[in-house]
């Protein structure tokens, strides 16, 4: 059974940093380029960050270029969302993916 569980999320004050943990399992990780995607409340899922399957190749969305950083390790079948300098608009439900395939979710809030 494919699997993709999220943690870490949780409440941070902007500013401040969380690291977002996707554990996989069930499928071949490391032949998959890996991403997460949030959903802020009222609005549509949004991607974040893609990372290739050898890891060489990270993009990011515009919104948080310079503030996240994606990771895996295909040894662990891990992938980190690592996320700085966070805003009150980061605040949505995170999610692991790979093809169409998505995990449930972590929650992230950010707010003072």
């Amino acid at each position: 059974e494919v699997q993709l569980v999220e943690s870490g999320g949780g409440l941070v004050q902007p500013g401040g940093s969380l690291r977002l943990s996707c554990a996989a399992s069930g499928f071949t990780f490391r032949y998959y380029v890996m991403a997460w995607g949030r959903q802020a409340p009222g609005k549509e899922l949004e991607w974040v960050a893609k990372i290739t399957k050898d890891g060489g190749v990270k993009t990011y969305a515009d919104s948080v270029k310079g503030r996240f950083t994606i990771s895996r390790d295909n040894a662990k079948k891990t992938v980190v969302l690592q996320m700085n300098n966070l805003k009150p608009e980061d605040t949505a439900v995170y999610y692991c993916n790979f093809g169409s395939r998505w995990g449930r979710g972590t929650q992230v809030t950010v707010s003072s």
